[in-house]
């Protein structure tokens, strides 16, 4: 007889909360697992592993959609390499164009942050002062109405 494993166990070997097993099972990222006479789910040990997976996948920046896909290359007899590659180019080229933002945001912080240092003390905050304009439209929010 295979044992199976009870909601909290599974969370606690898989590194993760309970509400996280049950929001995969609503996803239909795990399967809903059937319950003893008790009520309380029994997961097949497997499933530990599938949640990691996931887990992995998720820290490696995959959406839950993606992960699903995964899972299905996953469960495949004949692995799909060309389609997983595919997966991870698209994934590899959104993470470049976030590095790409993120770098833009930096100098134009860094930039802020240096006018800011060199201002004279009766000059209004360049930092303050470029986040009350907007650059999209050419013009001057007025206070709180603009945020």
């Amino acid at each position: 007889m295979v044992r199976t494993l009870r909601t909290g166990e599974v969370a606690r070997q898989a590194g993760v909360n309970v509400e996280t097993l049950r929001f995969y099972e609503r996803r239909g990222i795990l399967p809903e697992p059937p319950r003893r006479a008790s009520g309380y789910r029994e997961y097949p040990p497997e499933t530990v592993d599938l949640i990691r997976f996931v887990k992995r996948a998720q820290e490696l920046g995959f959406s839950l959609a993606e992960v699903q896909d995964l899972l299905a290359f996953r469960g495949a007899r004949r692995q799909p390499p060309r389609k997983v590659r595919r997966l991870v180019k698209a994934k590899l080229s959104e993470i470049d164009h976030k590095i790409r933002d993120l770098e833009s945001m930096r100098s134009a912080l860094g930039d802020l942050l240096c006018a800011c240092e060199q201002r004279a003390s009766s000059q209004l905050c360049p930092i303050i002062e470029s986040l009350s304009n907007c650059p999209q439209c050419g013009a001057e929010m007025d206070g709180a109405a603009g945020l």
